[in-house]
């Protein structure tokens, strides 16, 4: 029973908003898509998202490996939702990228190997921080330039996955050297191989130009 001095509520007095069905809706989607691994954390930083017109953090679509669920730490999803929250600047700071990186619930020493493997500051490029990244999470660097290309593109999902050849370039040459044990005149030979398909796809690369049998492998066998 309700105490003498507590308000009695009826039905036609609790007005629920008319957009509150459909804002669920998307929101039990995205999480559905996303699978984070702290809902609560995850939660925040969605509705928070939303209400200062940013990006929030959902996945395009759920990942799969062998018909299941990815259940790694970092994915190339994850990357994706990164990239369209901080991809828009090429400077970004540190904080910005650390704050993302917690709303995803994302490790944190993960994200300081990364730091520290590629010696950022407080102020880092993205574009070298995602391919440092895409190569954390490929097999090789043919498998991490692929990654790259379908997180960058502008082509539709399922299409050849093209990016400019000049970032091609700069990212392809920045691993290498992150790499360490790859010849200059190797990244020389692939880069002047790739120029001859280049020409004709105005100016544009995709995987299946540097993943031919034709092209110099971009990692060679030691």
């Amino acid at each position: 029973m309700p105490q003498a001095d507590e308000p009695i509520y009826c039905s036609q007095q609790i007005n629920i908003p008319p957009e509150l069905p459909d804002i669920l809706k998307q929101f039990t989607k995205a999480a559905i898509r996303t699978q984070p691994t702290d809902v609560l954390q995850w939660a925040y930083a969605y509705f928070d998202a939303l209400a200062k017109g940013e990006t929030p953090p959902v996945k395009e679509r759920l990942e799969f490996q062998l018909g299941q669920p990815l259940e790694k730490p970092l994915t190339e999803g994850q990357l994706g939702i990164l990239h369209r929250q901080l991809g828009s600047k090429p400077i970004i700071e540190l904080s910005s990228l650390e704050e993302k990186w917690r709303h995803l619930c994302l490790p944190k020493d993960t994200l300081e190997e990364l730091l520290r493997l590629g010696s950022f500051a407080e102020e880092l490029k993205w574009l070298h921080f995602l391919s440092l990244a895409c190569s954390a999470i490929s097999e090789n660097l043919t498998l991490a330039m692929k990654t790259i290309c379908e997180i960058l593109t502008t082509d539709l999902e399922g299409g050849p996955a093209r990016i400019p050849f000049s970032l091609f370039k700069e990212l392809y040459t920045y691993l290498a050297n992150v790499d360490g044990e790859i010849p200059k005149e190797h990244v020389d030979t692939v880069i002047n191989h790739l120029g001859y398909d280049v020409e004709k796809q105005d100016g544009m690369v995709s995987p299946r130009n540097f993943m031919s049998d034709s092209c110099p492998p971009l990692s060679p066998a030691l």
